[in-house]
Order: structure tokens, then sequence, then C-alpha cells
């Protein structure tokens, strides 16, 4: 076979967690009609595009992509592709009771860089060396979970970590580079970044922000929307969200008080945009997921990791079971 000929079909090959036989992980190669529906799952997603372009949504932004690439996507998060002509697609899936990007975040450092980063697109650009890598991670993982041997589950894992981290040191030289997937924002987008870490509890307009950068609101909204492919309100929203969901998988505190952390006093409102922005509601989302990770994400430090900063200009820096359910949107 040559390099432009087409891999022979393959199927999903699944990993499944023995406490309770759900989905841990899967590689596979869905249908490009698939991919093109709006869709939520409650995993932590990758595609390596090989074939194609055209556009991405994760929820309402929506970003250009052209192969080859790695698009990422955080659970619950509304994935769309709109491709542009042939695609050709793998995803590798997993959930967090495999591998939880938030309390593994100083081995694999992709928390706030590949995942949950409300102020970057969620896209690596692949040179051919680096396809070359994700090409040769993704057939020894599709081997193992074919294999079953010992230490299966090590393997996987294993590779799954390479994949993240190799995938991040990629990301963190193309921000700061400005050219490529993800490239150097420009001013005074970096300054922005700074003030929602500082202020998204308790400013949620755009015009608030807007004044203290002494720009207009329409100005700044066309800036934002141009380089991170949303509107301020949702890159805001965005970051709201990630604090909030965090609190309700890790902490027991009431979805009233988490509310109020984030600047919601309304508790009702803010169970409406929690459930349009993940298909749940906030109560719905916290028993689900401590269900399925056995409670083991109640267990976690209390100290919530924030967005790591964006790196300095021109730095490099075993038994089949249905799945769980997939929230819907």
């Amino acid at each position: 076979m040559t390099d432009t000929d087409p891999p022979p079909p393959a199927v999903a090959q699944t990993l499944y967690d023995r406490r309770d036989g759900r989905l841990a992980l899967e590689v596979a190669d869905p249908a490009a009609a698939d991919l093109t529906r709006p869709h939520r799952t409650n995993y932590f997603t990758a595609y390596w595009v090989s074939v194609g372009r055209g556009a991405f949504h994760a929820d309402d932004a929506r970003h250009p992509f052209a192969a080859p690439c790695v698009l990422f996507f955080t659970p619950y998060q509304a994935a769309r592709l709109e491709p542009d002509g042939d695609l050709r697609v793998t995803a590798v899936r997993f959930h967090a009771n495999f591998l939880c990007v938030e309390t593994h975040h100083h081995e694999v450092g992709c928390n706030g860089v590949l995942f949950n980063d409300p102020y970057g697109v969620p896209a690596v650009a692949l040179d051919g060396e680096a396809e070359r890598e994700v090409a040769d991670l993704v057939a020894r993982m599709r081997g193992e979970l074919a294999a079953t041997g010992l230490a299966h589950a090590e393997m996987l894992l294993s590779y799954l970590k390479i994949l993240l981290v190799r995938a991040t040191r990629l990301k963190r030289e193309q921000q700061g580079s400005a050219c490529g997937t993800g490239g150097r924002l420009p001013p005074p987008l970096p300054e922005l970044r700074e003030l929602v870490e500082t202020h998204y509890r308790r400013l949620h307009a755009p015009a608030d922000y807007a004044d203290l950068l002494h720009a207009t609101p329409k100005s700044l909204g066309r800036l934002v929307k141009q380089h991170l492919g949303k509107t301020l309100t949702e890159l805001v929203r965005e970051r709201v969200l990630n604090h909030a969901k965090w609190e309700l998988l890790h902490t027991l505190r009431p979805v009233k008080e988490v509310a109020r952390e984030v600047g919601y006093d309304d508790e009702l409102y803010f169970s409406r945009l929690f459930r349009k922005e993940t298909g749940m509601s906030p109560t719905e989302y916290r028993a689900f997921e401590t269900e399925v990770r056995g409670g083991s994400n109640l267990s976690m430090p209390s100290a919530r990791p924030s967005i790591p900063p964006a790196p300095p200009a021109g730095q490099n820096a075993d038994r089949p079971a249905s799945d769980p359910r997939k929230p819907g949107t």
C-alpha cells in the first residue's frame, strides 16, 4: 500500500472499564455524515484529520481546518464538522475515568491548551514528522486494543499520554508563532485574556471589557470573532461555565452557591444557561459524572486549576457493554 492509498476500513475498537463495563477509550473511523451532524458526548475527543479541509464547530465557535491536523473537543461541547470535499478522520475518544486531563494536568499538560481553553483554537497543525508520529501512536493503540494482552489498559494509557503531550508541545510552539493554527494573538486580545481571567466571575457584558480596554464593544467584538471564532459574550460565558463545571464535578457545593460564585444570583437562569450549553442541568451533570467516575472526582484537592498563561511571543513553548448515556444536543 502506498502513502496515497486509502487505509483499509476499520471498525471502532474500544476499551471498557472493568469496574462497570462503561466505554473508557475508543479509536474509530466515523463516517463523514456522523461528523457533520451536531453531537455531544461526555468524552474528551481528538479528531485526527488526514484528508480534507473545511470548518469545525466547538459550541458557538467556528474555525477553519486543513489536513493534516488534530482537532480537540471537551466533554459536552456541541461538535460538528463542515467539510469542503473529501474527509478522512480518525477519532480517539476517552472518558475522564480513563484519563482526567485535570487531575493529570502536570503529567500531560493539555488542560487549558488542548482542552478547556476559551482563548485559543482547539486544533494542532501537523507537519510530516508529526503526522507520522500521530499515525504510529494511533496504530499502536489499535494494535493494543486488538491484542488485549498483559497490562492492556496501562499500555493504552501510555500511548494516549504520549499523543496528548506531543500535541500539547506542538500547540505551544504554534501559540508562540505568528503563523499556523492557533498562532499569536494581536493586541489587545492578550490583554483581554488577562482581564477575563481576573473578572469573569462578576463581569459578563462585552461593554465592561471594552471599557477596561478603552475600546468600543463593536470593534473589540469584531476582533474576538475574527481571531477566536466566537463572540465576546460567548467567550466570557465559556470561561464562566468552565469554572462552574469544575465546581460541580469536584465539590459538593450547592448549585445556588456555585451560580452565585460565577455572578448569577438567579439559580434558575444559571441552570437554563448551563443546560443550553451542556445538554444537562447542573444537578444532572454532577450526578451522572460522579456516578460514572465512581466518586473519584470528589476526592480531588480543593484548589481549582486555572487556565495556563499563553507563552511569550516567539517562545516554543474488556467486556462489551452499551455505551454510557450521551447528552443530547
